[in-house]
């Protein structure tokens, strides 16, 4: 009897990891909020998910609003969130910097406010949107990125003031095809990033771009063969503003429309421009006239351009190469 006691414990204790581990496998997970998926939630999706996983894992999200408030943590790496429709596939939260609360009565601040924030490596984003609702009441972040080697593809990301924040330096970030609305200041951090084909809109007369690039970094936002447009009651935008010394961005190639203020940049604080490195090159379009640029923006020659690579902007000899 004691022999078969010991021996049904041992298939419960193996039972007990094997559904503990059943998620622990390159398989994908499905949400859905109909309960048609695995599970409802992306965060449970992101719950069940390995530790320093050395293999792809996805979680298919299908189409519906998932209001979540979302982080994946550094120890996660190697997923992909791909939703079903880019445009019916919605993560929405609403919090804004200036809500208050008992703990926090001064506001809860910007960087508390994202809907997704990644502090994982190699993450990838496809076909969903990322959304920040909060009314116009203070910065409201729809993404807030931390880790390395992160894309985007064909993914919305919507919100007005601070909608991305490229939270971290030295960390490597690539957005292919996406869309990115906002009001002011709505792409800015310190992190290395590069926008390919992506459509900006700007929604109200401000700051497209509050780059932070520490002096070290050799490359901050660089937008290539980009759209901006404006909404109707816009204009005039800025291509930047040095959110801190030495802010680099470069507009190459892209579609400038006449809401871009024909002298381009803001230096912010006035000593700034002293120190922000703001480029351009071959860009098409009414906002695209240079004669009136600030004097301490600058063009790029055609050999200076050529060495504006992704192998060139991203090297780190870790294998990463996009250009594959």
């Amino acid at each position: 009897m004691k022999r078969l006691f010991l021996a049904f414990m041992a298939l419960l204790v193996m039972a007990t990891v094997r559904a503990a581990g059943s998620f622990d496998n390159p398989d994908t997970i499905v949400v859905a909020r109909d309960g048609t998926g695995q599970f409802r939630t992306v965060d449970e999706a992101i719950e069940v998910c390995r530790a320093f996983m050395d293999y792809h894992k996805v979680i298919f999200v299908k189409k519906g609003v998932y209001k979540e408030k979302l982080i994946i943590p550094q120890w996660l790496q190697n997923i992909e969130i791909c939703g079903e429709d880019r445009d019916e596939t919605i993560i929405t939260f609403d919090d804004h910097a200036n809500i208050k609360t008992a703990d926090r009565p001064k506001g809860m601040g910007t960087f508390r406010t994202y809907t997704l924030k990644i502090e994982g490596n190699a993450i990838t984003l496809k076909n969903i949107t990322i959304e920040n609702n909060a009314a116009r009441l203070g910065q409201a972040v729809a993404l807030h990125t931390e880790g390395d080697r992160l894309r985007f593809i064909n993914c919305r990301f919507l919100g007005n003031q601070d909608t991305i924040y490229t939270g971290m330096a030295a960390t490597r970030l690539y957005f292919e095809d996406c869309y990115i609305e906002g009001t002011t200041d709505f792409i800015f951090g310190p992190s290395t990033a590069w926008f390919e084909r992506c459509h900006i809109y700007c929604k109200a007369n401000s700051y497209i771009t509050a780059a932070s690039t520490p002096k070290e970094q050799m490359y901050g936002y660089i937008f290539n063969h980009c759209t901006i447009t404006a909404a109707p009651q816009v204009t005039k935008v800025y291509l930047g503003r040095p959110w801190r010394d030495y802010g680099y961005t470069l507009f190459m190639h892209c579609q400038l429309p006449p809401q871009i203020a024909p002298e381009g940049w803001h230096h912010w604080r006035q000593e700034a421009k002293l120190t922000a490195r703001y480029l351009e090159f071959e860009n098409t379009g009414e906002g695209a006239v240079t004669t009136k640029r600030v004097d301490w923006s600058r063009q790029l020659t055609k050999k200076e351009a050529a060495k504006v690579t992704l192998n060139e902007v991203f090297q780190r000899n870790d294998g990463w190469d996009l250009e594959k």
